[in-house]
């Protein structure tokens, strides 16, 4: 009772704002943000946050049904979005540079695949690559945006930073690069079998190759 009470109390109080609205079993409405769900069948609640700036602990047990349905809806999607740790972690982590305007900056945006990470073996002075990498661009910026499945990383050929930064910025090159200082070590840790560029190879989070192909289509298949 005093937990329906101070539930009445709490929707009662807050203003309606632009906020989606939960609605607790007596009937009682308010629009407050969910931020986290936590615990599980039973146990299932809601952290939102108020117009007020404080947060609050909702069960699901305590709203009405229509608002127990969409926490738990919230609650799936949510566990659905849980990123496997890979293999790639450790030796990627905090070691990603991604060109910003005209110069290749420490990547701080970079998200960790649901599924696959995509290796681009490429360089400058290839002109296989220059001739590949705008299909490339297109496909990734094609396929990439909300699309957590996959991430492609590019590992490069190229002995010289200045080049390096010069080919991402002639062709715009929107993913995240490993920085040239780690390329030797992660040929060491990884060994994909490159014995050319361009070489495309797609790996699963447990470091197994899946594809290694320029088919631009296929890959489309592979990551949607």
């Amino acid at each position: 009772m005093k937990t329906i009470l101070f539930l009445n109390a709490l929707l009662t109080s807050l203003c309606l704002g632009a906020y989606e609205n939960w609605t607790s079993k007596d009937g009682r409405t308010a629009q407050i943000e969910l931020v986290k769900t936590t615990g599980d069948g039973e146990t299932l609640a809601g952290e939102f946050l108020m117009k007020n700036g404080n947060k609050v602990t909702l069960k699901a047990a305590d709203l009405d049904d229509t608002s127990a349905a969409k926490l738990k809806e919230a609650a799936a999607a949510e566990k659905a979005s849980m990123v496997t740790p890979s293999v790639f972690d450790e030796i990627l982590e905090g070691q990603l540079v991604k060109l910003d305007r005209k110069k290749l900056r420490k990547c701080n945006d970079a998200t960790a695949p649901k599924k696959y990470y995509i290796f681009y073996y490429t360089a400058s002075w290839c002109p296989p690559c220059q001739a590949f990498t705008p299909s490339l661009v297109a496909f990734y910026n094609d396929h990439k945006k909300d699309n957590s499945n996959f991430e492609l990383v590019l590992i490069t050929s190229d002995r010289d930073k200045d080049q390096m930064e010069k080919y991402a910025v002639a062709k715009q090159m929107p993913w995240p690069q490993l920085k040239m200082s780690e390329v030797s070590k992660f040929k060491q840790k990884f060994n994909h079998g490159v014995t050319g560029i361009p070489s495309v190879v797609v790996c699963d989070l447990q470091g197994n190759i899946v594809a290694k192909t320029s088919d631009l289509n296929a890959l489309k298949e592979l990551v949607k």
